[in-house]
Protein backbone atom coordinates (compact mmCIF):
# COMPACT_ATOMS: atom_id res chain seq x y z
CA UNK A 1 0.00 0.00 0.00
CA UNK A 2 1.60 3.36 -1.29
CA UNK A 3 2.07 5.42 2.40
CA UNK A 4 1.21 9.37 2.04
CA UNK A 5 3.54 11.96 3.29
CA UNK A 6 1.97 14.30 5.89
CA UNK A 7 1.59 17.14 3.51
CA UNK A 8 0.09 15.05 0.95
CA UNK A 9 -2.60 13.62 4.06
CA UNK A 10 -2.92 17.47 5.31
CA UNK A 11 -3.73 18.48 1.45
CA UNK A 12 -6.21 15.75 1.47
CA UNK A 13 -7.90 16.92 4.39
CA UNK A 14 -8.15 20.47 3.39
CA UNK A 15 -10.36 19.28 0.55
CA UNK A 16 -12.96 17.74 2.97
CA UNK A 17 -16.09 19.75 3.61
CA UNK A 18 -16.17 20.80 7.37
CA UNK A 19 -19.75 19.63 7.19
CA UNK A 20 -19.39 18.23 10.72
CA UNK A 21 -18.22 22.18 11.70
CA UNK A 22 -21.10 23.69 10.26
CA UNK A 23 -24.05 21.99 11.17
CA UNK A 24 -22.43 21.83 15.25
CA UNK A 25 -21.81 25.79 14.69
CA UNK A 26 -25.77 25.98 13.61
CA UNK A 27 -27.15 24.09 15.86
CA UNK A 28 -25.14 25.59 18.68
CA UNK A 29 -26.42 29.16 17.27
CA UNK A 30 -30.05 28.06 17.71
CA UNK A 31 -29.54 26.49 20.88
CA UNK A 32 -27.79 29.63 22.11
CA UNK A 33 -30.70 31.73 20.86
CA UNK A 34 -33.09 29.97 22.78
CA UNK A 35 -31.54 30.08 25.98
CA UNK A 36 -31.33 34.35 25.45
CA UNK A 37 -35.00 34.20 24.30
CA UNK A 38 -35.71 31.74 27.98
CA UNK A 39 -33.51 34.36 29.53
CA UNK A 40 -35.36 37.55 28.33
CA UNK A 41 -39.05 35.26 29.48
CA UNK A 42 -39.90 33.97 26.24
CA UNK A 43 -41.57 30.92 25.66
CA UNK A 44 -40.39 29.42 22.77
CA UNK A 45 -42.69 27.37 22.12
CA UNK A 46 -45.72 29.67 22.86
CA UNK A 47 -43.72 32.97 21.51
CA UNK A 48 -41.69 31.12 18.32
CA UNK A 49 -42.16 34.86 16.95
CA UNK A 50 -39.87 36.15 19.39
CA UNK A 51 -37.43 33.85 19.85
CA UNK A 52 -35.15 36.53 18.06
CA UNK A 53 -34.36 38.47 21.55
CA UNK A 54 -32.43 35.75 21.89
CA UNK A 55 -29.80 36.62 19.47
CA UNK A 56 -27.83 39.59 21.22
CA UNK A 57 -26.62 36.82 23.88
CA UNK A 58 -26.31 34.11 21.50
CA UNK A 59 -24.35 36.26 19.05
CA UNK A 60 -22.19 37.76 21.43
CA UNK A 61 -21.45 34.27 23.46
CA UNK A 62 -20.72 32.52 19.54
CA UNK A 63 -18.11 35.31 19.11
CA UNK A 64 -16.20 35.12 22.35
CA UNK A 65 -16.19 31.07 22.39
CA UNK A 66 -15.65 31.41 18.55
CA UNK A 67 -12.83 33.82 18.44
CA UNK A 68 -11.11 32.38 21.75
CA UNK A 69 -10.92 28.39 19.37
CA UNK A 70 -9.64 30.25 16.47
CA UNK A 71 -7.08 31.64 18.30
CA UNK A 72 -5.48 28.19 18.93
CA UNK A 73 -6.11 26.90 15.42
CA UNK A 74 -4.54 29.87 14.00
CA UNK A 75 -1.62 29.55 16.50
CA UNK A 76 -1.26 25.93 16.19
CA UNK A 77 -0.94 26.72 12.27
CA UNK A 78 1.42 28.84 12.57
CA UNK A 79 3.69 26.60 14.49
CA UNK A 80 3.45 24.03 12.67
CA UNK A 81 0.96 21.59 14.92
CA UNK A 82 -1.81 19.94 12.76
CA UNK A 83 -5.32 21.23 13.90
CA UNK A 84 -9.05 20.90 13.34
CA UNK A 85 -11.98 23.76 12.79
CA UNK A 86 -13.80 24.35 16.11
CA UNK A 87 -16.09 22.15 17.34
CA UNK A 88 -18.53 23.16 19.11
CA UNK A 89 -20.70 21.82 21.84
CA UNK A 90 -24.66 22.49 21.68
CA UNK A 91 -26.57 21.73 24.95
CA UNK A 92 -30.11 22.43 26.88
CA UNK A 93 -28.86 24.16 29.53
CA UNK A 94 -29.06 28.11 30.38
CA UNK A 95 -26.32 28.75 28.57
CA UNK A 96 -27.65 26.81 25.48
CA UNK A 97 -24.00 25.17 25.13
CA UNK A 98 -20.81 23.39 26.86
CA UNK A 99 -18.57 25.74 24.93
CA UNK A 100 -16.33 24.65 21.82
CA UNK A 101 -12.65 22.99 21.04
CA UNK A 102 -10.13 22.40 18.60
CA UNK A 103 -8.28 18.69 18.47
CA UNK A 104 -4.54 19.00 18.02
CA UNK A 105 -3.78 16.22 15.35
CA UNK A 106 0.11 16.21 15.97
CA UNK A 107 2.41 16.88 18.85
CA UNK A 108 3.86 20.02 19.70
CA UNK A 109 7.34 20.83 18.47
CA UNK A 110 8.46 23.09 21.74
CA UNK A 111 7.86 25.34 24.64
CA UNK A 112 7.76 28.33 22.33
CA UNK A 113 5.63 26.62 20.44
CA UNK A 114 3.57 25.16 23.19
CA UNK A 115 3.13 28.87 25.06
CA UNK A 116 1.86 30.83 21.81
CA UNK A 117 -0.81 28.06 20.88
CA UNK A 118 -1.81 28.16 24.88
CA UNK A 119 -2.45 32.06 25.18
CA UNK A 120 -3.26 32.61 21.99
CA UNK A 121 -7.01 31.25 23.33
CA UNK A 122 -7.41 33.05 26.00
CA UNK A 123 -6.42 36.35 25.19
CA UNK A 124 -8.26 36.43 21.85
CA UNK A 125 -11.38 35.48 23.68
CA UNK A 126 -10.30 38.32 26.37
CA UNK A 127 -10.13 40.85 23.94
CA UNK A 128 -13.94 40.07 22.64
CA UNK A 129 -15.13 39.24 26.03
CA UNK A 130 -14.09 42.66 27.89
CA UNK A 131 -15.18 44.83 25.26
CA UNK A 132 -18.80 43.11 25.17
CA UNK A 133 -18.91 42.95 28.55
CA UNK A 134 -18.07 46.96 29.11
CA UNK A 135 -20.73 47.83 26.27
CA UNK A 136 -23.11 45.01 28.39
CA UNK A 137 -22.78 46.83 31.81
CA UNK A 138 -23.89 50.34 29.87
CA UNK A 139 -26.91 48.57 28.77
CA UNK A 140 -27.78 47.07 31.83
CA UNK A 141 -30.06 47.94 34.79
CA UNK A 142 -29.41 48.88 38.92
CA UNK A 143 -32.41 47.98 41.24
CA UNK A 144 -32.33 48.22 44.46
CA UNK A 145 -32.12 45.42 46.17
CA UNK A 146 -35.72 44.84 47.35
CA UNK A 147 -37.07 45.22 43.41
CA UNK A 148 -35.07 41.69 42.79
CA UNK A 149 -36.80 38.35 44.52
CA UNK A 150 -35.18 35.45 43.82
CA UNK A 151 -33.29 34.20 41.03
CA UNK A 152 -29.23 33.72 40.45
CA UNK A 153 -26.35 36.33 41.82
CA UNK A 154 -23.33 35.93 39.70
CA UNK A 155 -20.03 35.80 41.76
CA UNK A 156 -17.60 38.73 40.83
CA UNK A 157 -13.76 39.19 39.96
CA UNK A 158 -11.26 41.92 40.24
CA UNK A 159 -12.24 42.96 36.69
CA UNK A 160 -15.27 42.47 36.58
CA UNK A 161 -15.69 44.28 40.72
CA UNK A 162 -13.88 47.38 38.94
CA UNK A 163 -15.97 47.83 35.83
CA UNK A 164 -19.34 47.54 37.50
CA UNK A 165 -18.14 50.09 39.80
CA UNK A 166 -16.74 52.64 36.87
CA UNK A 167 -19.48 51.66 34.83
CA UNK A 168 -22.84 51.67 36.82
CA UNK A 169 -20.94 53.75 40.15
CA UNK A 170 -22.08 50.98 42.19
CA UNK A 171 -20.52 48.54 44.58
CA UNK A 172 -21.64 44.37 44.47
CA UNK A 173 -23.42 45.30 47.77
CA UNK A 174 -24.85 48.45 47.03
CA UNK A 175 -27.30 47.40 44.79
CA UNK A 176 -28.77 44.67 42.31
CA UNK A 177 -27.53 45.06 38.44
CA UNK A 178 -30.06 43.14 36.10
CA UNK A 179 -27.51 42.31 32.98
CA UNK A 180 -27.62 43.05 29.70
CA UNK A 181 -28.18 39.80 27.81
CA UNK A 182 -24.20 41.15 26.07
CA UNK A 183 -23.07 41.69 29.36
CA UNK A 184 -24.05 38.17 30.79
CA UNK A 185 -22.45 36.73 27.73
CA UNK A 186 -19.03 38.75 28.52
CA UNK A 187 -19.31 37.77 31.83
CA UNK A 188 -19.66 33.67 31.22
CA UNK A 189 -16.81 34.57 28.48
CA UNK A 190 -14.42 36.07 31.27
CA UNK A 191 -15.19 33.46 33.60
CA UNK A 192 -14.64 30.75 30.85
CA UNK A 193 -11.42 32.41 30.06
CA UNK A 194 -10.23 32.18 33.60
CA UNK A 195 -10.97 28.55 33.79
CA UNK A 196 -8.88 27.78 31.03
CA UNK A 197 -5.86 29.49 32.53
CA UNK A 198 -6.13 27.84 35.91
CA UNK A 199 -2.25 26.39 35.80
CA UNK A 200 -3.23 22.97 36.58
CA UNK A 201 -2.92 19.84 33.74
CA UNK A 202 -3.46 20.29 30.15
CA UNK A 203 -5.66 23.56 30.15
CA UNK A 204 -4.19 26.66 28.40
CA UNK A 205 -2.97 27.40 31.81
CA UNK A 206 -1.27 24.36 32.24
CA UNK A 207 0.69 24.66 29.01
CA UNK A 208 1.25 28.41 29.85
CA UNK A 209 2.67 27.23 33.04
CA UNK A 210 4.92 24.36 31.83
CA UNK A 211 6.54 26.44 28.83
CA UNK A 212 7.06 29.14 31.55
CA UNK A 213 8.66 26.71 34.89
CA UNK A 214 8.94 23.37 33.54
CA UNK A 215 10.24 21.67 36.36
CA UNK A 216 6.86 23.56 38.65
CA UNK A 217 4.37 22.65 36.76
CA UNK A 218 3.10 19.52 38.55
CA UNK A 219 3.56 21.92 41.77
CA UNK A 220 1.23 24.34 40.55
CA UNK A 221 -1.15 21.72 39.14
CA UNK A 222 -1.86 19.65 42.74
CA UNK A 223 -1.16 22.78 44.45
CA UNK A 224 -4.68 24.36 42.23
CA UNK A 225 -6.43 21.09 42.32
CA UNK A 226 -5.93 20.78 45.81
CA UNK A 227 -7.18 24.45 46.60
CA UNK A 228 -10.31 24.09 44.41
CA UNK A 229 -11.51 21.19 46.69
CA UNK A 230 -13.33 23.77 49.28
CA UNK A 231 -15.04 26.02 46.75
CA UNK A 232 -16.45 23.21 45.80
CA UNK A 233 -18.38 23.17 49.00
CA UNK A 234 -19.36 26.81 47.88
CA UNK A 235 -19.84 25.82 44.25
CA UNK A 236 -20.66 22.39 43.41
CA UNK A 237 -19.21 23.15 39.72
CA UNK A 238 -15.81 23.51 40.91
CA UNK A 239 -16.33 19.36 42.02
CA UNK A 240 -16.89 18.55 38.42
CA UNK A 241 -14.17 21.10 36.89
CA UNK A 242 -11.56 18.97 39.01
CA UNK A 243 -12.71 15.55 38.46
CA UNK A 244 -12.51 16.45 34.32
CA UNK A 245 -9.09 17.98 34.73
CA UNK A 246 -8.08 14.77 36.82
CA UNK A 247 -9.37 12.48 34.62
CA UNK A 248 -7.12 13.61 31.82
CA UNK A 249 -4.79 14.37 33.72
CA UNK A 250 -2.75 16.54 36.00
CA UNK A 251 0.95 15.53 34.60
CA UNK A 252 1.73 17.29 30.97
CA UNK A 253 3.06 15.44 28.32
CA UNK A 254 6.62 15.87 27.07
CA UNK A 255 7.51 17.85 24.13
CA UNK A 256 9.40 16.54 20.76
CA UNK A 257 11.83 19.34 21.81
CA UNK A 258 12.09 20.24 25.76
CA UNK A 259 15.25 22.81 25.56
CA UNK A 260 14.14 25.39 23.12
CA UNK A 261 14.61 28.39 25.21
CA UNK A 262 11.90 31.12 25.82
CA UNK A 263 12.83 34.86 24.96
CA UNK A 264 11.48 38.05 26.19
CA UNK A 265 8.64 38.00 23.96
CA UNK A 266 7.48 34.82 24.93
CA UNK A 267 7.72 35.60 28.86
CA UNK A 268 6.06 38.80 28.06
CA UNK A 269 2.62 37.08 26.44
CA UNK A 270 2.93 34.59 29.69
CA UNK A 271 2.61 37.33 31.73
CA UNK A 272 -0.02 39.14 30.40
CA UNK A 273 -1.86 35.43 30.41
CA UNK A 274 -1.29 35.07 34.44
CA UNK A 275 -2.79 38.75 34.60
CA UNK A 276 -5.35 37.87 32.97
CA UNK A 277 -6.34 34.72 34.96
CA UNK A 278 -5.95 36.89 38.18
CA UNK A 279 -8.20 39.40 37.27
CA UNK A 280 -11.28 37.32 35.58
CA UNK A 281 -10.89 34.24 38.52
CA UNK A 282 -14.03 34.20 40.09
CA UNK A 283 -14.05 31.98 43.46
CA UNK A 284 -17.85 31.42 43.82
CA UNK A 285 -19.45 32.09 40.34
CA UNK A 286 -22.97 31.08 41.00
CA UNK A 287 -25.50 31.51 43.92
CA UNK A 288 -28.95 30.82 44.46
Amino acid sequence: MERWSELEIETEERKKFPFLHLLLLLITFISTMLAGAIQEGINPIAQPHLIYKGLPFSLTLMLILGTHEIGHYIASKKNGVSATLPYFIPAPSLLGTFGAFIKMKSPIPDRKALLKIGVSGPIAGFSIALPATIIGLWLSEVREPSQMKGGISLGSSLLLSFLTKTILGVTDDSADILLHPVAFAGWIGLFVTALNLLPMGQLDGGHITYSLFKSWHKYFSWLIFISLIPLGFLWEGWFFWIAAVFVFGLRHPQLIDETTPLDKGDKILGVIAIIIFIITFIPIPFKI
